[in-house]
Formats: C-alpha cells, structure tokens, sequence
C-alpha cells in the first residue's frame, strides 16, 4: 500500500530546519483547521526521535481545538523533542490558564527554540 500525504491545508506551513520539524499554524485555528492540522501533526511526530517545532506566532485565533492540537503533540513526544514558539498575550493566557506552559513551555521565538539544548523549559512565561 502507498502511503499518501495528507492534503495541504491554508492553516498550516510546514518545513524542515536544522533538522526539526517546524508546524508554523496561520490564521484561525478552530475545529475545521484543527481537523486539517492534525494529519501534518501526526506525520510530523509519528518518529520516535522526531523534534519537532510548532510556532504560533502567525495565529489570529486560537480556542480549545488549538489546545487539543498542542496536547496531542506533547503527548506524542514527551521527551522534550517539542517546542512551542507563542509570544502572543492572550494565547499565552490561555496556556497558563490551562497549565499548558508547565508541560509545554513557549519560546520567543522559532530560532530560540531550534537553538534550545533539549531541555524542556522555555523562556517565556
């Protein structure tokens, strides 16, 4: 059986760096980008060695479909191969809100968290 990438999706760019995956999301990640970014996400941390990089530094609206995306991931890579990148008040709100930030703390930006020695905790808080 071949194996078919998902379809691209407007919510979402995904590229190689320094060998981690960076997710940049765009736009409003709701339940229908939500649902179009998950397929990426799944392939993006599917490895177990996979690092991975999702930036939300593009985003004009992120509810609770966003956060499941962020759990998701952090569940999938647990070993601190995950980096978030948000600088953004009110999304930052919600993570602390959500105790988000203690599992998966945001960095300032994408080249912080490509720099970042493998420890799991970020910057900014």
């Amino acid at each position: 059986m071949r194996y078919e990438p998902p379809p691209l999706t407007r919510h979402l760019r995904v590229r190689r760096e320094r060998g981690h995956t960076v997710l940049e999301f765009h736009g409003e990640i709701d339940i229908a980008a939500a649902a179009e970014i998950e397929p990426h996400l799944d392939l993006a941390t599917a490895e177990p060695d996979a690092q991975v990089v999702i930036d939300l530094t593009h985003i004009e609206f992120f509810d609770l479909s966003g956060l499941r995306l962020l759990y998701r991931a952090r569940h999938r890579l647990t070993d601190g191969r995950l980096h978030l990148v948000c600088t953004h008040p009110l999304t930052l709100r919600m993570l602390r809100i959500t105790g988000l930030t203690r599992l998966l703390p945001p960095w300032p930006s994408v080249e912080a968290a490509l720099t970042a020695p493998g420890s799991r905790s970020g910057p900014v808080q």
